[in-house]
């Protein structure tokens, strides 16, 4: 009897584990790591970064690339400082590789022929698109500009892009500010370029 007894002492215990197992929440799938405030291109007044949001953005993505990276399995973050510069990072994850590498080429069309599209929407803008090489990280980051002017309203911006790959992550990571291409710390943005990649999975 005492050996019946403690059998099914046993028996309890262990479906009484396997309950809880069943009913423990599932631990939430890794996530990529993204770039802090510190660690965008330096300026004479701070960054500052938002939280870390799931999807992508409003306006679809970003500046020459709308609506290119699926808000499905997106996240994204903001920066911004006092002398109105901003930037953002969006990152996929996406569901093969070969489906990272479609994203990227989808995405460096869309960064090398963006000056072009400006101007057939407006044509009253000048915009210029450059590509400034590729960087050997993981996979590969790829720098591209936008210089962009209305003398209609006499204001020029320069925008800074890069857009990297870590196995099935993408990354695209955009700065930009009121100027010109000299303006832009190119230098210290391919750093950071390069830092948004590295980090990814590290």
């Amino acid at each position: 009897m005492n050996r019946l007894r403690a059998a099914l002492a046993t028996t309890a215990a262990a479906a009484l584990g396997l309950a809880a197992l069943a009913t423990a929440p599932a631990q939430a799938a890794a996530q990529p790591a993204f770039l802090t405030a510190s660690e965008m291109p330096k300026s004479s007044t701070p960054w500052t970064a938002s939280k870390v949001f799931a999807g992508v953005p409003e306006n679809g993505g970003t500046l020459c690339a709308p609506y290119k990276i699926p808000a499905q399995n997106s996240s994204y973050r903001d920066f911004s400082n006092d002398l109105d510069a901003y930037g953002v990072q969006i990152t996929n994850v996406a569901r093969t590789e070969a489906d990272a590498v479609k994203l990227v080429d989808t995405l460096r069309k869309a960064l090398a022929g963006c000056g072009t599209q400006l101007k057939q929407q407006d044509p009253g803008m000048q915009a210029v698109s450059g590509y400034h090489g590729k960087l050997a990280v993981e996979e590969g980051a790829w720098v591209y500009s936008l210089d962009t002017a209305d003398p209609r309203v006499g204001n020029s911006d320069i925008h800074l892009f890069a857009v990297g790959r870590d196995g099935r992550t993408v990354t695209l990571v955009r700065w930009g500010q009121m100027g010109d291409l000299k303006d832009a710390p190119l230098t210290a943005f391919r750093t950071t370029t390069k830092t948004a990649v590295n980090k990814l999975w590290s």
